[in-house]
């Protein structure tokens, strides 16, 4: 990674878009233009009974109309834009390089039987599901009959959305059928391995849906047992197949570094990654220590043994939590902050089944809470939308990652040293050990990434370098180790994330000199939307350093 220190030239820069911000380049509209092109065309086509076309022959139609749209936009007059302007292009750029290696290299409809589950149940922390998802996926929550957030109820379901939904479930049965002809020559054993477990996750949720309709809607009811039987027909497909496969799921070094810097949008390599990831290993560790030392003569958090004590516990956390936020002056309150995380509590969970993150939850909720920054984030999008419609939804293919996650992570720290645990030093340990964690998950995923390592042996680097045996082999651990095998860069993008945007704050901090404020950074941070964290450093300081270091125009090397 190149230096965060430049001359005075960067303060130039910034005056020089401050001045020219509220411009419009007559050419700019063809990027708007261009934009709601591209995102019509990214739907593929649909077969008959409205299964997304992912056949080789129109995958590689598809490849060359998209070219074609990445020619357009690379033609595209940029003379005299704004920096936001300049910031809008290169993520669009981003999101057609995410299809080009989706078909080229990633290839998820022929190399990943997960990416044809339909039934999405809870919603993302982040702006859209993480990993490939498949076009057409059902989310339930969008439903009355499925509970959005822990505050509402399970609603009846009106006639109307009842035929609605039955018509979209009636497409999984020729959707799992195509399947098997897509993934026959697909070989990525450790995909595979972690397929059948999301299929049977699919079932459960069809399952709990049926039991909810109950007789009132009799269209939908015999749609559901149709997706139902088509589930756990590809299931067992999927089981049997699994046992032929032979070969490896990481996309190697070199393709994972391409997507980094030509869809991700971040300015570094696998090799970047792998030392950073490495390094705070170590760190959080080496910290721990002296945490742990620094408090030996205080008690052990208490754990939340009963759903009454965990409750409370919560209670006491959020209220804590959102005035010390407001009293510090971290960023600007809004009134729909507090309902963002009671909307969110995680329900209680027995010491049995209790995963990694509710370890620390029931000892202290308020670390997690500061990485659900998240709700936030989420809530900002909802209520307060960004204005440019390049910017006002989720970007596709994970773009947002870097600043979504990279952000997350980053805050747990960065409230720490700023004195959120000054009255509870044990919560400091927490907080090592939750980037612990996902410093070892990330250090194990880089490494099955380059096919050196299985996704069993990452997940074993996940649970061994994670102290006091809160991470389990259990299905935290399949799901996650699965999922970041399935999506490149999102596993190191946590740490990684938090870095780069480390480099924001630091660089902005140096323009302002006595005029900085944390408040004053963290709302520019916001305003420039749920995009690459290069990008946000571009917006906020003026300094387009980042984006050089991408090399752009690199292609894509052969698969």
């Amino acid at each position: 990674m190149a230096g965060m220190f430049r001359p005075l030239l960067v303060l130039l820069l910034v005056v020089a878009a401050g001045v020219t911000g509220h411009t419009q380049s007559s050419t700019y509209g063809q990027l708007l233009t261009l934009f709601d092109e591209w995102r019509r065309f990214e739907e593929p086509p649909r077969l008959a009974g409205g299964v997304p076309d992912y056949t080789p022959a129109t995958n590689a139609a598809r490849l060359t109309t998209l070219r074609a749209l990445q020619q357009r936009l690379a033609a595209i007059n940029r003379t005299g834009w704004t920096v936001s302007q300049q910031v809008d292009h290169h993520i669009v750029r981003a999101e057609m390089n995410g299809l080009e290696y989706h078909l080229r290299v990633l290839q998820p409809f022929a190399r990943d039987p997960a990416y044809y589950v339909s039934i999405v149940t809870d919603e993302s922390d982040t702006p859209a599901k993480e990993g490939p998802v498949i076009h057409g996926a059902i989310k339930l929550y969008d439903y009355p009959i499925w509970p959005r957030t822990g505050l509402d109820s399970v609603q009846p379901l009106p006639p109307a959305q009842a035929r609605e939904l039955a018509t979209r479930l009636l497409t999984i049965p020729p959707l799992l059928q195509a399947a098997r002809t897509n993934l026959a020559a697909g070989n990525a054993r450790d995909l595979w391995v972690g397929a059948a477990r999301a299929f049977e996750e699919q079932a459960e949720a069809l399952d709990t849906l049926r039991d909810r309709v109950a007789n009132s809607h009799e269209g939908l009811a015999t749609a559901i047992g149709a997706a139902r039987t088509a589930t756990a027909s590809f299931t067992e497909w999927v089981r049997a197949e699994t046992l032929k496969k032979t070969g490896p799921s990481g996309i190697g070094r070199e393709h994972y570094t391409w997507y980094l810097r030509n869809v991700l949008l971040l300015p570094l390599s696998w090799e970047d990654e792998v030392a950073i990831t490495k390094r705070e290993l170590a760190r959080a560790h080496t910290s721990l220590r002296l945490e742990e030392n620094r408090n030996r003569r205080l008690p052990p958090l208490e754990v939340a043994e009963t759903p009454e004590a965990y409750q409370a516990l919560q209670e006491r956390a959020i209220a804590r939590y959102m005035k010390w936020v407001a009293d510090e002056r971290i960023l600007t309150i809004e009134p729909w902050m507090e309902r963002a995380l009671r909307e969110r509590v995680q329900p209680f969970m027995p010491a049995a089944t209790r995963n990694f993150f509710m370890q620390a939850t029931q000892r202290d909720p308020i670390p997690l809470w500061t990485h659900l920054y998240h709700w936030w984030d989420n809530m900002r999008i909802r209520m307060a939308p960004h204005a440019n419609p390049i910017r006002k939804g989720p970007l596709l293919y994970n773009v947002w990652m870097s600043r979504a996650e990279g952000m997350a992570t980053a805050m747990e720290e960065w409230m720490m040293h700023a004195g959120l645990y000054d009255q509870s030093p044990r919560s400091r340990e927490i907080v090592w050990i939750m980037l612990m964690n996902r410093a070892a998950r990330a250090v194990g995923n880089l490494f099955a990434h380059d096919n050196q390592l299985s996704m069993e042996q990452a997940g074993d680097i996940h649970v061994n370098w994670t102290p006091r045996g809160w991470m389990r082999r259990d299905p935290l651990l399949g799901f996650e180790q699965h999922l970041y095998l399935r999506q490149p860069g999102y596993g190191a993008s946590y740490i990684t994330g938090g870095r780069l945007m480390e480099e924001v704050i630091a660089e902005r901090a140096r323009q302002l000199g006595s005029g900085f404020s944390i408040e004053r950074v963290m709302n520019e941070i916001n305003a420039a939307g749920m995009i690459p964290a290069s990008l946000i450093y571009w917006e906020v300081t003026g300094d387009d350093r980042m984006v050089r270091e991408l090399t752009e125009g690199r292609p894509l090397p052969p698969r």
